[in-house]
């Protein structure tokens, strides 16, 4: 996103337009249909993670390593449904930015680093994992509550220096042909990757931390599958093992869901992060509407995460009937048992 530099003369302004915005294209209805929909999604992005922020905030059994990362992920989805995807959503309906350069900046710059925030907590997640079931034994001492202080730390600085720093250096437009007279003769907040940053964004933004979660989660399953042979070959009498097994079959669960969030995610962004890295090496061809579409869709991945996490955890059933219920408002009900007897 490289904004001009007012030394520089803007002589003509005919082939972007002249800076200011038009009617929309679009009928009163569609826009209608637009708001209405999209609006929807942002309240329940906003209310569905803000409902994971409460439920792992208040109630006691859920202070864990895992959860306080989850918790974490779910403070980046509300803020990119509170403060990112409105004024996306009017620029999207309204074809028009109007909030000027200097926000449509820091706006892009946020929209950035929450998704690179969002990633940065899933392979965080998928190293908690990975202890809790590959090494079972060393799980408390590695993943100790200063260690998730530290890698929700990193999880938050590194993606906001990346985001900030090149969105405001510009550096990330550099050498695309007119690309300042884009921005200035523009109304539509434009952005566009030269072929270097696209690369390095799709390749060390996305690509290789989805590679390495990937490998980890496999590696998971793979010892996972040991763990349950094992299990089935032992005698049934075995019941001092059945605490060992019931832990393990829930870190399993936890797993499983958290690799699906983590499959989510992928699906969601994927298209968004390649079009960003093959549009420059295509002319900038493709269309505005199929890149705010694609926008969106990722978007809507802030949106499915409490979905999924309402649909795979009794325990954020519970709490969420709790906190609809208003019992969170009673004294000491923060020590209130979330999870069934079998679990």
């Amino acid at each position: 996103m490289a904004f001009l530099n007012f030394s520089k003369d803007i002589v003509d302004c005919s082939e972007f337009g002249n800076g200011s915005c038009h009617d929309s294209p679009r009928s009163a209805s569609i826009r209608g249909v637009m708001y209405t929909s999209m609006t929807g999604v942002i309240i329940l992005t906003v209310l569905g993670n803000l409902a994971i922020i409460l439920s792992i905030s208040y109630f006691k059994q859920l202070h864990s390593p895992t959860n306080f990362l989850i918790l974490s992920m779910a403070v980046t989805d509300f803020l990119l449904g509170f403060l990112i995807m409105p004024y996306s959503m009017i620029r999207s309906v309204e074809n028009c930015w109007y909030f000027g350069i200097t926000f449509c900046k820091i706006h892009y710059s946020f929209d950035l680093m929450f998704c690179l925030v969002s990633i940065f907590h899933l392979c965080s997640i998928a190293v908690d994992r990975f202890y809790a079931i590959c090494y079972p034994l060393h799980y408390s001492c590695k993943m100790t509550v200063p260690v998730i202080r530290q890698l929700i730390a990193i999880c938050w600085s590194v993606p906001a220096v990346f985001a900030f720093g090149v969105v405001f250096s510009e550096a990330y437009a550099s050498g695309i042909e007119g690309y300042e007279i884009l921005v200035a003769c523009s109304s539509s907040c434009p952005v566009m990757f030269n072929k270097m940053w696209g690369t390095i964004l799709f390749s060390f933004g996305f690509l290789t931390p989805s590679c390495v979660m990937i490998g980890i989660y496999a590696k998971i399953f793979e010892v996972s599958k040991k763990h349950l042979n094992v299990i089935k070959n032992k005698p049934e009498s075995s019941h001092d093992n059945k605490p060992n097994q019931l832990s393990k079959s829930k870190d399993r669960k936890a797993a499983k869901t958290l690799s699906i969030v983590m499959g989510g995610f992928l699906f969601c962004w994927f298209p968004c992060f390649f079009t960003i890295l093959i549009d420059p090496f295509i002319g900038f061809s493709t269309p505005a509407v199929l890149f705010d579409t694609l926008t969106w869709f990722g978007y809507f991945n802030s949106t499915c995460n409490p979905l999924i996490y309402g649909f795979f955890y009794p325990w954020f059933q519970k709490a969420l009937r709790f906190i609809l219920l208003g019992k969170i408002f009673h004294q000491h009900f923060y020590t209130a048992n979330l999870f069934p007897e079998n679990q």
